[in-house]
């Protein structure tokens, strides 16, 4: 399952601080505009309301209580001035909606209530007797609706309805475009804080990132076996920690590297040592083994059993001996190609023919195929696998040659079993034996591992699987122009 694709750390980084900033420049612009709007509008009603009272109270006493158009009309130009336009109720009647005297001068009063505009809770309100106010939108444009009844209050006697109201209706154009300025502050103040954030997640992240790339560039070292790789150490704070902690791992490391190494070429140079002073008491032990298997048959049945298996496990030694040799070479770096032009078709019939098993391996070998290979080892590679399949596996067992204009590919494979799934990744490895998958070997169980090394040494590879329809498949691919001891090609 691939991974999710993420962000990197800077973007990260970037987009919590501009999201911090953006979170706490909508909160406290927001709650500043918010008061601010609130204090803006309640001092202008407050104001409009202690202006229209006062205004009102001159009109004490009435001089009718049941006021016609014409004396609606004298009240409503009571509160009237040059900000506020009125209008005045008794019952059903209502003062005339024209500009009140005074006032008709084009540009000097262009507010002008229309009773329509009062909301109808509103009426219900101050029909009720309370002062009350309602912000509206009149034609687009907002105002400030104040209403109050008009009360009788004779001495001695108790406060009653005149059934007159009165509503004034005050522009909040000045009040509204006060708040906008304010709001477009706020959005500047909000655009100034994000961009501040953004700059100070630069240098944030500029200060964080920088050790944190240089960890990953020194782990990417490390990994690739540069064990001297450290890192400067800057500062006292966490980062720093992580270096010096990162510094102490590398020197463990590099000392634990060095402990194997050398622990490793020590045991190297001792297999190498052990296998070439054991060739001149086996080459001794072997003649002789020749001798008792050559009188095995004429010696009674236990003495000549014992002579044929004394022969057999001197060859097995023998043959333990040379592939610990071959192995030494590998790991001390000696190894190297004697290459030559080849036909890799007669090469593989040599290999079958020589250990007779042309008759026992089925070939696709399609003619003209030439390369520039080192035919030993290529016969050493070839006769392991096939050897193990003719052992291990089950017929038929078959040799495929495909080649392109680069590479030949070579595929051993047989019809048994196949290889167990947990055995596939060790097959190659030194001594290993697949007991579970395979008869028990006889071999060293270096074979494969040897084969494989020759095949590098090709510059090639030596893979397995499990074939489709059954049976274990080694594919051995290699250059057709092999390299030259020195590592330059031909």
């Amino acid at each position: 399952m691939a991974p999710r694709p993420s962000l990197g750390l800077r973007a990260r980084l970037l987009f919590a601080f501009a999201l911090l900033c953006v979170v706490t420049a909508a909160a406290v612009a927001g709650g500043i505009y918010v008061d601010a709007r609130n204090a803006i509008l309640q001092r202008t009603q407050d104001a409009a309301v202690r202006a229209m009272t006062s205004r009102l109270e001159e009109l004490f006493p009435l001089r009718n209580p049941a006021p016609g158009p014409a004396e609606l009309g004298e009240i409503a130009a009571t509160v009237t001035d040059g900000n506020s336009s009125a209008v005045a109720f008794y019952h059903e009647l209502h003062s005339p909606t024209g500009p009140p005297p005074g006032l008709e001068a084009p540009g000097m009063n262009p507010l002008v209530l229309d009773p329509r505009a009062i909301p109808p809770e509103l009426r219900r309100t101050v029909a009720g007797g309370e002062v009350a106010w309602q912000r509206v939108v009149w034609q687009g444009a907002p105002f400030l609706v104040i209403g109050t009844p008009l009360l009788i209050a004779d001495p001695g006697q108790p406060t009653r309805m005149s059934g007159i109201e009165v509503y004034a209706a005050r522009s909040l154009l000045p009040e509204q475009r006060s708040i906008d300025r304010l709001a477009a502050r706020a959005w500047l103040t909000g655009g100034a804080a994000l961009a501040f954030a953004v700059v100070l997640a630069l240098l944030a992240t500029r200060g964080v990132l920088g050790p944190v790339r240089e960890l990953g560039r020194a782990a990417r070292l490390l990994g690739q076996g540069e064990m001297r790789t450290r890192i400067a150490v800057h500062g006292s704070d966490e980062l720093a920690d992580v270096a010096r902690t990162f510094n102490t791992t590398a020197a463990e490391l590099e000392r634990h590297v060095k402990q194997l190494r050398e622990m490793e070429a020590d045991a190297r140079r001792f297999v190498a040592d052990v296998s070439h002073e054991l060739r001149t008491p086996l080459a001794a032990l072997a003649a002789v083994a020749d001798v008792l298997e050559d009188e095995a048959d004429r010696l009674p049945e236990p003495a000549g059993r014992a002579a044929r298996l004394v022969s057999q496990e001197t060859l097995n030694l023998t043959a333990l001996v040379n592939d610990l040799i071959e192995i030494s070479r590998f790991d001390s770096g000696v190894a190297a190609l004697a290459p030559n032009e080849v036909d890799v078709a007669e090469l593989v019939r040599a290999t079958l023919r020589v250990r007779g098993w042309s008759e026992s391996v089925h070939t696709e070998l399609p003619p003209g195929v030439t390369a520039r290979l080192d035919p030993r080892r290529v016969d050493v590679i070839l006769a392991n696998l096939v050897g193990n399949a003719l052992r291990h596996g089950e017929p038929p067992v078959s040799v495929r040659l495909r080649a392109d204009a680069d590479w030949i590919s070579l595929e051993v494979r047989d019809h048994g079993p196949g290889l167990d799934e947990a055995v596939l990744p060790h097959v190659f490895d030194r001594f290993y034996k697949a007991s579970a998958a395979r008869a028990r070997s006889e071999g060293s169980g270096l074979g494969l591992a040897i084969a494989r090394e020759n095949a590098r040494l090709h510059r090639g590879d030596l893979t397995v699987s499990n074939a489709p329809d059954g049976g274990a498949m080694f594919t051995l691919r290699l250059p057709r122009r092999a390299h030259d001891p020195d590592g330059g090609p031909e």
